[in-house]
């Protein structure tokens, strides 16, 4: 059984939408809700209520994609800043390669992951783009480095 868990603000007045509906999927989205809700250079932020449509190119079908986060924030030099975040596994933003243990149908899966996850980051950044905004990706690297 997956993860999942609901988060519950501190600073509900921060939250855009229904603070009752914030389920988290993993430990690594409920540690950055925790730092969205905590930080002070956040003003406000959302969790999974933006839809951007992308073509799969798997299918060649329309597919919405739903980024994990809306983040309005004010950056070191006092300007408000909008992010769309996802969170992943730093494994999923690479491209796979064959391994000597990984079987044929694991390395299909993991390729198809992966198409279907640049699919939706490119229309994520091109979204992005046209409402000045800025699409980040966040893996375990950045979310446990703590020198970061």
């Amino acid at each position: 059984m997956p993860y999942k868990t609901k988060y519950i603000p501190k600073n509900s007045t921060k939250y855009i939408g229904d603070v009752d509906k914030i389920i988290c999927r993993s430990l690594w989205e409920r540690k950055f809700c925790k730092f969205l809700d905590e930080n002070q250079n956040v003003i406000r932020w959302s969790f999974e209520t933006l839809k951007i449509p992308y073509v799969s190119s798997i299918d060649n079908k329309v597919h919405v994609y739903l980024p994990d986060f809306i983040v309005e924030k004010q950056n070191k030099d006092g300007i408000i800043e909008t992010l769309v975040v996802e969170i992943k596994p730093f494994k999923q933003t690479q491209k796979p390669s064959a391994g000597k243990r990984k079987s044929k149908k694991s390395l299909i899966n993991e390729n198809i992951t992966y198409t279907i996850n640049t699919n939706k980051w490119e229309a994520a950044k091109k979204f992005c783009q046209k409402h000045s905004w800025k699409f980040v990706i966040l893996t375990e690297k950045e979310l446990f480095d703590a020198s970061k």
